[in-house]
């Protein structure tokens, strides 16, 4: 590989990167907002898209947020790239906090009260690790988890995200409206110093 490492990672260093990046949150929430910007599909498909990575962000099937976004994005006749990189929006620091959200707003919708009444049932799910488990045993330890935890957290997704995604959506169409209004007076000013 031409620009490749010449020691590789380590485990340890792939984590910490994962949690935070080498130049930053911010500065990787600018390179990522530029690259949404410079799309060349319409203002609406990017911040069509940007909403449904926002919205499969809430959802609580990690792994499949970049499928529940393109499904999402292909609906609301988004982007995908912009898809993908609206479902930066669930991280490591954002994550705690929508899972709280999205888990106490579930259970006041089902039940009407914000406490969970089947927490002690989730102690007995952390008795045997993962890897004791077969693949019965997964589907089981889903099936055990999917009433007190997945149930609600599903139906707390839904008006969050799609509340985050219509805010996602407003702001994207504004910025990409915005940028790319500016690069076009920016040509024509380029254009007429060009021309003098």
């Amino acid at each position: 590989m031409l620009f490749g490492r010449k020691n590789p990672a380590s485990w340890g260093e792939t984590l910490r990167i994962w949690l935070w990046p080498r130049r930053s949150w911010s500065r990787s929430a600018k390179y990522v907002s530029k690259r949404v910007l410079r799309l060349t599909a319409s203002p609406h498909a990017i911040s069509a898209g940007v909403a449904a990575g926002v919205f499969a962000s809430f959802t609580p099937f990690l792994g499949l947020h970049f499928l529940i976004a393109f499904m999402v994005a292909y609906l609301i006749a988004g982007n995908f790239l912009s898809a993908a990189m609206g479902t930066f929006f669930g991280n490591p620091i954002t994550f705690p906090f929508i899972w709280t959200f999205t888990y106490k707003l579930g259970t006041f919708i089902l039940s009407g009260q914000t406490d969970a009444s089947d927490a002690p049932a989730l102690s007995s799910m952390t008795d045997s690790g993962l890897m004791d488990l077969g693949f019965t045993g997964i589907l089981e330890m889903v099936s055990n988890i999917w009433h007190p935890v997945l149930k609600p957290m599903l139906v707390g997704a839904f008006p969050l995200g799609v509340l985050f995604g219509i805010i996602a959506y407003l702001v994207t169409r504004w910025a990409a409206v915005a940028f790319r209004r500016h690069r076009a007076l920016r040509r024509a000013q380029k254009t007429q110093s060009d021309q003098l």
